[in-house]
C-alpha cells in the first residue's frame, strides 16, 4: 500500500509539520515490517515564497498561495501509485480564504482520502465552515483526536459520525531519566516548571509569570522554562511584540533568576529532554477553544506532571487524576496549585505515574498501526461513486425561487447595483445593466411562475430603463443615490442587454400598458443597432431582436438589422478562427456564452447553415475550456485566456455562469439534442457549488449570490449582477425541466 501525505513538513517549523513527519514514520516503519517497499511520500506545504531543504520522502511542494501548485500536485499524486492519500488540516497552512485552496487539489483526486483535523472551531464564520464542510464531505473517513471534536464535527459541520475515526494525537515512545536529564541542563537544585511550543497571545503564559512570586517565596528554586520560537504569523503583523511584553513582565517581578526563555526550535529528543527534567508541565491557555494540544499530549506521554486550564482537550487529557486545573487567567489559584504540588512530592509521583501509564496508549508506534489499519480499511472499499441519475434534473437539490434579496436591493428607483455582502451598498447608486437584467428577470418569473410580485417590480425597472434614454436612442447608464446622471452614453453591452430585456417585454408582455412602453423606448433605440461595434453588444441586441421575431415574424426590416448584426459577429469569428481556436476574438474574455447564444437564436430564425455552423462550433470550443471533470470553470476575469496562451482560473463571476446556461438551453432548442440538458444543470450546478472550489455562490440566508471567487476565496458581496445572474439561471433550468419532460 502506497500512501500520499499531504501537510507542512520539516525543516519548516510548525507543529503540524512535526506532526506530518511522525506519522509519516510511524506508517511507513509500519508498512516496512509487513515487507511493503516504495511505499509512501509527502506532498509539503511551503509558507508563501519560502523554500526549505526537504528530506527524500518530499517528492512535490505546494506553494500555499499559489493555486496552481495544488493542481499540479493533485495530478502528480493521481499519476503517483498511490492508493489513498492523507491530509492533515489546519486552517493557516492552506492558501485563500479559510485554506480554501486545498479543495481543487482534493476534488481532482483519484484515490480515496483521509483527513486529519487539527483544529475545529465551536464558532466558525461562514467561509470556516464552508471549507471545512467539503472537504470532509470530500473525504472516505475523517480522524480526530478527541471526543469533543466528535461532537463538533457531527453537529456543526454535519459530517456522518460513521464516517468518523478518533486516533488520538501520537507521541515519541522516548524516555530519559529525570536527575541525569536535569544535570545535563545544569538544574540540578531547581524545580522545574516547564511549557513550550509557537509563542503567541492565546498561549496564556503572563498568566504563569504573574503567579510566580508567591511560588519563589516559599521555593526560591523555581524555575521556569519557556521554549520555543513566537510563532510565524505573529511575526509576520506583530514581531516580537509579545516577547517583549512578557520579558517586561518578568522583570517588573523581579524574577530575572527564575524565569528564561528559550527561542528555538529545538528536536524531539532534546524536548523530551526537557519534558523529563521538568517537575511540572504547564498549559496556561486564555480560553477553552482548543479541540487539540499536541504540546500537551508530548507531556502525558514523556510521563511528566502536568497542570493546565480546562480548555477542551486538556479536560480529556488530564482526567482521571493524570493532571490537575486551575481556571483561565487565574494567577492567584495557579500559585496556590503549584505551591501545593511542589509542598508534595508523593502528589506529584502519583500524577506522573498515571500520566505515563496513559501516554504509553499513545505513543507513535501505536497512532501509526491505527492508521494503517484505517488506510487499508479505506482502500478496500474504495472511492463511492455518485449514483446516475435517472433523470437529466434533480430538482430536489435546488432551493426555493426566491425574490427576497432582489426585494431588499429594490427601491422605488431602481435595483442598487453594488452590496456589501446581503446589504444593499447606497454609496454605489444604480446602474442600466442591472434594471436591464432585473426586468428580464421579473418578467420570466411572471411568465413561467406567475409570480405576483415580480409583476409589481417589473414598472420599477421599465421606468429606470425608459429615464435613462437619451432622445437619440442611446441610454445612460450609471445613476447615483441622490438620483444624478453619472455618464452620458453609457457601455454598448449595457445597451445591448437593454435591447434584450426590452425585446423580451414585447414577446411576453404581462398587459398592454407595459407593452406600449417597452415598444417607444424599444424602438426609439433601433436606429443605434447599425452603428455597434462591441461584439457582446451585438450579441445582446441579437437575444433581444429574436425575442421581438418571435412573436413578430412578420417585420421583415427587423429581421434584416438582425441579418446583419450576425453577419458581424460572423465576420469577426472567420478573422480569428483557426485549427485550434474557434471563437470570435483572439482570447476568451467575460460574459463568452452569450456570443455562441446570439448566433444560436439567429441560427434558429435565420436557418441559415452557416450561423448555425458558427454557433455550433464556438459553443463546442467554449465547452472544451470550461466544461472539464464533470464541473463548469469557467474563464476566470484576472488574466482571461489569450490564444497560445494559459486560461485563468479566477475571477470566476456567475454572468460567465448564466450565459452558459442560457446557452444550453438555446442550444437544445436549435438542436432537440437533450445532452445540452444535461450541460444546462451541470452548468447551473456552478451556483451550488460543483465548481473550482466546490463552495455555494448561493446564500442560503439571504437567497442572494456571492459576486464570484477569486484567489482567495468566495466574494461574499452580493450584489445585483450575481443575484440576478442566479435567478435568471434558476428560472431557465425550470423551464428547462418542464420542456424536457413535454417532449419525453
Amino acid at each position: 500500500m502506497k500512501i500520499a501525505f499531504i501537510g507542512t513538513y520539516p525543516p519548516r517549523e510548525c507543529g503540524i509539520g512535526t506532526f506530518t513527519r511522525n506519522l509519516f514514520n510511524s506508517v511507513i516503519n509500519k508498512d516496512k515490517e509487513a515487507g511493503s517497499r516504495d511505499n509512501g511520500f509527502v506532498v509539503a506545504l511551503n509558507d508563501f515564497d519560502t523554500h526549505y531543504d526537504y528530506p527524500e520522502e518530499v517528492k512535490t511542494t505546494i506553494n500555499q498561495e499559489r493555486l496552481e501548485d495544488y493542481i499540479k500536485a493533485s495530478k502528480y499524486i493521481n499519476l503517483s501509485g498511490a492508493d489513498v492519500c492523507i491530509l492533515e488540516h489546519e486552517f493557516g497552512i492552506f492558501g485563500g480564504q479559510d485554506g480554501v485552496n486545498i479543495l481543487p487539489l482534493l476534488h481532482r483526486l483519484d484515490i480515496p482520502l483521509i483527513v486529519t483535523l487539527h483544529t475545529i472551531l465551536k464558532n466558525p464564520t461562514y467561509n470556516q465552515k464552508a471549507v471545512l464542510e467539503q472537504i470532509c464531505s470530500m473525504a472516505q473517513k475523517v480522524v480526530v483526536m478527541s471526543n469533543r471534536a466528535i461532537e463538533f464535527a457531527t453537529e456543526i459541520y454535519n459530517v456522518p459520525a460513521e464516517k468518523i475515526a478518533l486516533i488520538e494525537h501520537g507521541v515519541p515512545d522516548l524516555h530519559y531519566n529525570s536527575e541525569k536529564s536535569k544535570k545535563e541542563f545544569k538544574l540540578e537544585h531547581k524545580k522545574v516548571l516547564f511549557t513550550f511550543g509557537f509563542i503567541g497571545r492565546n498561549k496564556g503564559i503572563e498568566t504563569v509569570i504573574k503567579a510566580l512570586p508567591e511560588v519563589v517565596k516559599k521555593h526560591p528554586e523555581v524555575i521556569y522554562l519557556v521554549q520555543g520560537k513566537t510563532h510565524p504569523n505573529v511575526l509576520r503583523h506583530s514581531g516580537e511584540e509579545y516577547r517583549i511584553f512578557l520579558n517586561r513582565t518578568v522583570k517588573r517581578l523581579g524574577l530575572e533568576q527564575n524565569v528564561v526563555f528559550l527561542n528555538e526550535f529545538i528536536e524531539v529528543e532534546c524536548l523530551f529532554k526537557y519534558l523529563s527534567a521538568a517537575d511540572i508541565y504547564i498549559t496556561p491557555y486564555l480560553n477553552e477553544a482548543q479541540i487539540t494540544s499536541g504540546t500537551l499530549s508530548y507531556a502525558i506521554g514523556a510521563g511528566t506532571a502536568a497542570i493546565s486550564t480546562p480548555y477542551w482537550h486538556a479536560q480529556e487529557l488530564l482526567a482521571d487524576g493524570r493532571g490537575r486545573f486551575f481556571d483561565f487567567n487565574d494567577e492567584k489559584a495557579l500559585s496556590a496549585l503549584l505551591i501545593e504540588l511542589l509542598d508534595n512530592p508523593d502528589m506529584l509521583a502519583t500524577i506522573k505515574k498515571k500520566a505515563l501509564s496513559y501516554g504509553k496508549k499513545i505513543t507513535w508506534p501505536k497512532t501509526g498501526d491505527k492508521y494503517v489499519k484505517l488506510a487499508k480499511t479505506v482502500v478496500k472499499n474504495g472511492i463511492v461513486k455518485a449514483k446516475n441519475k435517472d433523470t437529466i434534473f434533480d430538482l430536489l437539490i435546488i432551493p426555493p425561487f426566491s425574490l427576497t434579496h432582489i426585494n431588499r436591493l429594490t427601491d422605488d428607483t431602481g435595483i442598487i447595483q453594488h452590496a456589501k455582502f446581503g446589504i444593499p451598498n447606497l454609496k454605489e447608486g444604480y446602474c442600466l445593466d442591472d434594471n436591464a437584467r432585473a426586468l428580464l428577470m421579473v418578467l420570466m418569473a411572471h411568465n413561467q411562475l406567475k409570480d405576483i410580485h415580480a409583476l409589481e417590480l417589473s414598472p420599477i425597472y421599465l421606468s429606470y430603463v425608459h429615464y435613462l434614454q437619451n432622445k437619440d436612442g442611446t441610454f445612460r447608464n450609471f445613476l447615483s443615490f441622490s438620483r444624478e446622471f453619472l455618464d452620458e452614453v453609457g457601455s454598448e453591452d449595457s445597451f445591448g442587454r437593454t435591447i434584450w430585456a426590452l425585446g423580451y417585454l414585447l414577446g411576453y408582455a404581462p398587459n398592454d400598458a407595459y407593452y406600449q412602453t417597452g415598444k417607444e423606448v424599444f424602438f426609439n433605440a433601433v436606429p443605434n443597432f447599425e452603428k455597434l461595434q462591441s461584439i457582446r453588444g451585438i450579441a445582446n441586441t441579437i437575444i433581444g431582436v429574436c425575442h421581438y421575431l418571435k412573436s413578430h415574424p412578420n417585420d421583415d426590416s427587423m429581421m434584416e438589422r438582425m441579418r446583419n448584426m450576425a453577419k458581424k459577429l460572423t465576420t469577426h469569428y472567420k478573422e480569428n478562427e483557426s485549427d485550434n481556436w474557434k471563437w470570435f476574438e483572439s482570447q476568451l474574455s467575460y460574459d463568452n456564452g452569450i456570443l455562441p447564444l446570439a448566433m444560436l437564436h439567429a441560427a434558429e430564425l435565420l436557418n441559415d447553415s452557416k450561423v448555425t455552423e458558427i454557433a455550433l462550433s464556438s459553443m463546442e470550443f467554449l465547452t472544451l475550456h470550461t466544461l472539464k471533470n464533470n464541473y463548469l470553470s469557467v474563464i476566470g476575469n484576472e488574466k482571461w485566456f489569450k490564444k497560445d496562451g494559459e486560461r485563468s482560473v479566477f475571477a470566476q463571476q456567475p454572468i460567465d455562469a448564466m450565459a452558459m446556461v442560457l446557452m444550453y438551453h438555446q442550444a437544445f432548442h436549435v438542436t432537440k439534442n437533450t445532452e445540452y440538458l444535461d450541460k444546462l444543470y451541470t452548468s447551473f450546478l456552478w451556483f451550488l457549488g460543483e465548481n473550482d472550489l466546490r463552495l455555494s455562490l448561493y446564500d442560503f440566508e439571504t437567497k442572494g449570490c456571492c459576486d464570484g471567487f477569486e484567489s482567495f476565496g468566495i466574494n461574499r458581496n452580493q450584489g445585483a449582477e450575481s443575484s440576478l445572474a442566479y435567478l435568471i439561471s434558476h428560472l431557465t433550468v425550470l423551464k428547462a425541466y418542464e420542456e424536457f419532460h413535454k417532449s419525453s
